[in-house]
């Protein structure tokens, strides 16, 4: 049987315009760009001293005493409170925006990704193979936990009961602690 055929690449026509030709086009494009670029430089700077006008006209200081200078720097301050409570907001307005866009962009990922999360299973590891695992052969020696745990003798537990049953009755301690004696009992021992 003969292998299959791949599929023709298909050959792009070739442009005929010629390079130079391209080369002048492409500059053509990138000083107009340019120019364009130019033009709204000066219209936001145009729209910006136009903006300042309307919102801050020209100070006149001369021939004011000094109540009006003082309620002129207070009008001042109200504008400048005024106008930093606005600053604020907006850069509160912005930054919950950028917010929101991360957000909408992880979401973005999180649903265009093709990829789903196995299903974890329980698996059962000795400590010698955590440690081969974790290390590798670097380990030395085995860890058998069983060698470390303490032991308890049944001698102790006998001393442990015997030590409660001379405890007594609680009431008794209760009654010989209460009271200021009770206290200063307690801070002699």
């Amino acid at each position: 049987m003969p292998p299959p055929m791949a599929p023709k690449a298909e050959a792009k026509p070739k442009c005929k315009i010629s390079a130079s030709r391209k080369l002048s086009l492409k500059i053509l494009l990138l000083t107009r760009a340019m120019e364009e670029l130019e033009a709204e430089k000066a219209a936001r700077e145009e729209e910006k001293v136009r903006y300042l006008g309307e919102k801050l006209p020209p100070l006149q200081f001369s021939g004011l005493n000094m109540e009006d200078l003082q309620n002129l720097c207070k009008q001042m301050h109200s504008k400048i409170d005024v106008v930093d409570e606005e600053r604020y907001d907006y850069e509160a307005k912005v930054i919950k925006n950028n917010r929101d866009i991360n957000e909408l962009k992880l979401k973005v990922q999180d649903l265009g990704g093709k990829f789903k999360k196995p299903a974890l299973r329980k698996v059962r590891v000795s400590a010698d193979e955590m440690l081969k695992a974790l290390f590798g052969s670097k380990s030395k020696g085995s860890m058998d936990l069983r060698a470390n745990l303490k032991s308890v003798k049944k001698e102790d537990i006998k001393q442990e009961k015997e030590l409660t049953m001379e405890v007594g009755d609680w009431r008794k301690n209760v009654e010989a602690m209460s009271g200021m004696e009770g206290r200063k009992k307690m801070f002699d021992a």
